[in-house]
């Protein structure tokens, strides 16, 4: 299946025109010629399939055989808060992993123990552009730039909001607090984890302190656990 992400196609039209890139692609790269099957996501939920009417590697022109709304649309909502990692290929890999499992939007959050407090969002979100096309999504996720973690904090969210942290005090397990079919926000702090203060201002605006098993994991595999036990509770 040869596949193309197309944010700009409008559904209600018969006849779609590759950019320039993904013209220059689909006819010297992927040798595709007239009448070549693709397929083709919106990053709404449309899912399309096309035909190839004029194989032009700069303008080719697609003719829209049908259209499937709400393409694999999942029962839940599912937010994750996570401050950058120190070393970019970590965060970049759990984004990747992270798409591909099944996650709605991400947001950077700039923490007090925080070793990263920037990050190129443009680079991040082709990233993921590349991981819905790998596993066939036709939502893309939201990637939020960095903001600070007490503004974060203030932002409203309707549905579940839990924060993960490594330190005592009462905590639950995340598979015994998701409500099934819901909207959920996780917050995953950075390598030295949230401090007391932040831990304290989450607990203030109505998150639930959780815990993601016993073992002390790095930041992109406590987020990746806590998106994978979402998405298999509500299975």
């Amino acid at each position: 299946m040869q596949l193309f992400y197309t944010p700009d196609i409008d559904p209600t039209l018969s006849q779609y025109f590759l950019s320039e890139e993904e013209s220059k692609h689909a006819v010297r790269v992927l040798r595709l010629n007239i009448g070549d099957a693709v397929t083709l996501i919106d990053g709404k939920g449309g899912l399309y399939k096309a035909e190839i009417k004029d194989a032009h590697p700069k303008r080719t022109i697609l003719q829209i055989n049908s259209v499937t709304a709400k393409f694999n649309k999942r029962n839940h909502y599912l937010h994750i808060a996570i401050a950058p990692t120190k070393n970019l290929d970590r965060i970049e890999w759990f984004l990747e992993k992270a798409t591909e499992i099944g996650i709605d939007e991400i947001s950077l959050i700039i923490c007090q123990r925080s070793e990263r407090k920037e990050a190129k969002v443009e680079r991040l979100d082709k990233i993921i552009t590349s991981a819905i096309k790998q596993s066939i999504k036709a939502y893309h996720p939201i990637l939020n730039a960095l903001v600070n973690f007490n503004q974060f904090l203030k932002q409203p969210f309707d549905g579940q909001k839990f924060i993960a942290h490594c330190d005592d005090g009462e905590k639950a397990e995340l598979a015994q607090s998701v409500v099934k079919q819901n909207r959920y926000l996780i917050l995953i702090g950075p390598e030295g984890d949230f401090s007391p203060a932040e831990v304290d201002a989450a607990l203030q605006n109505g998150y639930k302190a959780i815990t993601l098993g016993e073992s002390r994991l790095r930041t992109e595999t406590a987020a990746l656990e806590a998106c994978f036990e979402v998405n298999f509770l509500n299975r």
